[in-house]
């Protein structure tokens, strides 16, 4: 990273002795993610709002709070804090989900770290929408497939209260974060968290609704990650040189899994062209997101069943 884009330490020390008001902090904040050319993708790609967030959150204060308190005037120790942000966000390029403990799915707040992905998954709006146009009714028993944070399973919990959720994920520091939040949102008796490498170790478990979103990233696109991404767990990311490692051992026990008529639903990102073209013949249901995303397709459980011989035979 060039020194240019870096914002100098004495840029900052002007703003703590300059600035005075949430205002003049969150223009402040705009402007040092522009010049330093920060890369915005964790779950928005507006600096303001970016800015907004950062500023806000840190002084404990709700995003919606009202406009007037924007020219309040903030303690120096309140605008150290904010800047001491800033220099993290922008000279170390680290996420601001990882900066705040915090980040948002589905509306519900969610604690994240360095152990677990940043949530942003387009498959919120299927969740929030109850998979209205896939599922006939309400599932009984759901299945949340690398799971990481929880963030997934529990926003099924929340729209699907009767529903039985296993949350698996190979990673014992990911089930550590996802404890913290089903025990925040009060999920215990919803949502049961175990260690598993994919199904491995749910034999004979059979689920109305499958939902992952597991490591897709294929090696040219693990090469060329923004700085920001590189900061995640590369487990929770990498999938091979084509992005399909995981997803293909998905897709060939996914049978074995549903009930009759079940539904799976899998992201896949950049890798959907790469998925498409392996498996020509199979008709992947490639949803289309009204709030933007793509890269998450839908199979019934009959097609899984149906194709579970081609799907073997690519492992």
């Amino acid at each position: 990273m060039e020194d240019s884009l870096l914002i100098a330490k004495s840029t900052l020390l002007d703003a703590v002795n300059e600035l005075s008001t949430i205002r003049d902090f969150i223009r402040f904040t705009v402007t040092c993610l522009r010049a330093a050319d920060v890369h915005i993708g964790h779950g928005s790609e507006d600096p303001f709002a970016e800015a907004t967030a950062l500023v806000m959150q840190t002084l404990s204060l709700q995003w919606s709070a009202d406009a007037e308190i924007l020219d309040a005037k903030l303690l120096r120790s309140e605008r150290q804090a904010i800047v001491d942000l800033i220099e993290k966000r922008v000279n170390q390029r680290t996420p601001l989900g990882y900066l705040l403990n915090l980040a948002y799915f589905c509306g519900h707040p969610f604690y994240v770290d360095e152990r677990v992905l940043i949530p942003r998954s387009p498959i919120a709006e299927l969740i929030e929408n109850g998979f209205e146009d896939y599922l006939s009714q309400e599932p009984q028993r759901i299945l949340d497939l690398c799971t990481g944070s929880g963030c997934i399973a529990i926003a099924l919990a929340h729209v699907f209260p009767e529903a039985i959720i296993d949350a698996a994920d190979i990673s014992l520091d990911a089930l550590s974060v996802a404890a913290v939040n089903v025990e925040h949102h009060n999920m215990a008796n919803n949502v049961n968290l175990l260690e598993s490498d994919l199904f491995r170790k749910l034999p004979n478990q059979r689920y109305d609704l499958i939902v992952s979103n597991p490591p897709y990233v294929d090696a040219e696109d693990m090469a060329d990650l923004p700085q920001e991404y590189q900061q995640e767990p590369e487990l929770a990311l990498a999938a091979g040189a084509d992005g399909l490692d995981i997803v293909r051992q998905i897709l060939a026990q996914a049978a074995d899994h549903l009930t009759e008529d079940g539904l799976l639903v899998v992201e896949v990102g950049n890798s959907e062209w790469a998925l498409a073209q392996e498996f020509s013949d199979v008709p992947f249901t490639w949803i289309e997101f009204k709030r933007g995303g793509s890269g998450v397709f839908a199979l019934t459980a009959e097609q899984c069943r149906a194709f579970q011989a081609l799907f073997s035979e690519a492992l």
